[in-house]
């Protein structure tokens, strides 16, 4: 097995949540095996922005997707959470 480069949008409930806090509560809720490669807010469409979030997975676990996505999904004022790339490194 490997790594997996892997980015992954997560959408906020509304405009309200501060996505600064979002930012900082994603380090803690990472699975062993995940480290952040970068972060970022972007805009999505008026006024709303979404957390981008670059991840680096070690996939020697093969439930450390479904825990990955677990943990995002706990963040409060999360409402969705997608991967939109990965590759094998």
């Amino acid at each position: 097995m490997g790594k997996i480069a892997a980015t992954y949008d997560l959408m906020p409930e509304s405009t309200d949540v501060p996505l600064e806090s979002v930012v900082e509560t994603l380090k803690n809720v990472l699975p062993e095996g995940v480290s952040i490669i970068e972060t970022k807010i972007v805009p999505v469409a008026f006024g709303l922005k979404k957390v981008v979030a670059g991840l680096l997975i070690d996939d020697t676990d093969e439930s450390i997707g479904s825990k990955l996505e677990d943990g995002l999904r706990s963040i409060p004022g999360v409402e969705n959470v997608e991967c939109t790339s990965s590759a094998l490194l």
